[in-house]
């Protein structure tokens, strides 16, 4: 497999591209936010040199094509807004995870869903993906209808999986796979 690091996938609104170090501040922003992270598998960052970090090993990353993390840009602005990825990549088992982020400032305008969606037909068109998983908090009913929306089927629940910041929580398992991908476009 060759690298990850010059894809970009283009929609109407959104180019979904590799995160930059010129990113650094609005990467910061989004997970620097409670509102945001609120569900996610880790605390608010607390340092702009967290997202310099992540950038870093995103592009190792990519390079190695172990994970395809791509920056959510906003076309009329050219601001990131979020992230989306296919990562825990299983070349064997043609398996991947899906994973996304998106600025609170922009929740419920559609850009999620349109990502996504791009992302999902590169995974399962070019990369040939048999089966896309996800794994959200339960409460988190924002990223459980943009999961159905796409297509998922709920497969179960895993009971007290994560603790973040002392709080345990569960996590709703999703998947979807290319024969309902195709059937769905």
């Amino acid at each position: 497999m060759k690298s990850f690091i010059s894809i970009s996938l283009q929609t109407e609104r959104l180019t979904l591209r590799p995160v930059k170090e010129s990113d650094a501040e609005d990467l910061y922003a989004i997970f620097s936010d409670p509102t945001v992270m609120r569900y996610g598998s880790s605390t608010p960052w607390t340092s702009i040199d967290q997202a310099l970090k992540k950038i870093s090993l995103d592009r190792e990353a990519l390079k190695k094509s172990e994970s395809l993390i791509l920056g959510v840009i906003r076309n009329d602005d050219n601001k990131l807004i979020g992230t989306c990825s296919l990562f825990d990549i299983n070349w064997q088992c043609r398996r991947a995870e899906i994973g996304y982020i998106l600025s609170s400032k922009v929740w419920g305008q559609g850009y999620m869903n349109e990502a996504l969606h791009t992302l999902l037909d590169f995974g399962f068109d070019e990369l040939n993906f048999h089966r896309v998983e996800a794994d959200i908090d339960p409460n988190n009913k924002a990223s459980e209808r943009i999961l159905q929306k796409l297509g998922f089927t709920e497969e179960g629940l895993l009971r007290e999986r994560w603790i973040v910041d002392g709080e345990i929580t569960d996590t709703g398992f999703y998947g979807l796979l290319q024969r309902e991908w195709r059937s769905k476009i």
